[in-house]
């Protein structure tokens, strides 16, 4: 034990086109440009820091995320409610980015990729809520689409 706490501050993403990366990421999490570096560093924040995501450019070659190496997994966003998830869905699938959605009972999930292959999550946590569980208990079940906009019927 060091004897001190820890949070994580950001993560740090490589991606091919900068200005590409930054409109995906301010588009679909309603970040914004907090600081930018040239045409090689940008800083993206939901306003509760500097920043959530640093985004670098490493040129248009760059290998992509390999899904079976050992590294990130994705980085998850939590939303604070129902309709917030809801939002984002439409946002996605507006925006036309292929997601997977689940319902895990400890959280709704919609997973995707950014352009580069970075893999995203957008979660709900339903811990709290009737039909939820205080654990995760290895629960993957469908989320379809009409259960996920119900909150928006009517808006």
């Amino acid at each position: 034990m060091p004897g001190y706490q820890t949070r994580l501050g950001h993560a740090h993403l490589k991606v091919r086109d900068l200005k590409r990366s930054v409109e995906f990421y301010t588009r679909i999490f309603n970040l914004v440009v907090s600081e930018q570096v040239g045409a090689h560093y940008a800083f993206l924040s939901g306003g509760a820091a500097h920043h959530e995501i640093a985004l670098q450019q490493v040129g248009p070659n760059a290998p992509g995320p390999l899904g079976s190496a050992v590294g990130l997994y994705h980085v998850a966003f939590e939303v604070p409610d129902r309709r917030a998830f809801a939002l984002a869905y439409r946002a996605l699938a507006e925006a036309g980015v292929g997601v997977a959605t689940v319902d895990h009972r400890i959280s709704w999930a919609i997973y995707f990729t950014d352009p580069d292959g970075n893999g995203l999550e957008i979660y709900w946590d339903t811990r709290e809520q009737p039909s939820g569980r205080p654990r995760w208990e290895g629960e993957a079940l469908p989320l379809p689409p009409e259960r996920i906009l119900a909150p928006l019927e009517g808006a």
